[in-house]
């Protein structure tokens, strides 16, 4: 993906309701997201191509299950990667399909890495592969309450805002 700047992007209500329905069901049509929002297929279609034009929306995807296609094993490892490696590390990590996700972070190691395999002995595996790299530390996962989410846009009602506290 290209990188841009970005730049703060205000959602309105109908935005909200595209992209909760959008978030729900990609696949639903112009058609119906424009009847539950009472506005026309193409005025949706605008708006949509507006929040793809903006970096709101980065694409359409098929979400998987990983488990239904046997990776049971989902972990999280964190890595210590000395900044003279990260270039071969970048490359390496890049090129393992078992990697979901690896994220450059602030603390005692600097990538967390999300990965998921079939059995524990891949995992390991994988493990001694990275420790070329630096050292790492292992947490397998037994099980996830919150599946990932995107929906930041939405202020919780239990969140009051600190203007509406001090009557501005």
């Amino acid at each position: 993906m290209e990188k841009r700047e970005l730049i703060y992007y205000r959602l309105d209500k109908v935005d909200e309701q595209i992209l909760s329905m959008l978030q729900d069901n990609a696949r639903a049509s112009l058609k119906d997201i424009a009847e539950q929002v009472q506005m026309s297929p193409t005025a949706v279609g605008t708006r949509i191509d507006k929040m793809l034009s903006e970096g709101v929306l980065e694409g359409f995807t098929t979400r998987l299950n990983p488990e239904a296609m046997g990776h049971y094993v989902k972990a999280f490892i964190n890595l210590a990667v000395e900044p003279e490696d990260k270039q071969g590390f970048y490359e390496y990590i890049d090129s393992v399909l078992n990697v979901v996700e690896c994220n450059h972070v602030t603390g005692d190691y600097s990538m967390l890495i999300e990965v998921r395999f079939p059995t524990t002995a891949e995992l390991d595996a994988f493990v001694e592969e990275l420790h070329r790299f630096g050292k790492t530390k292992t947490q397998i996962v037994f099980n996830t309450n919150v599946k990932h989410r995107c929906r930041y846009w939405r202020v919780p009602s239990n969140i009051r805002s600190t203007e509406a506290e001090n009557g501005n």
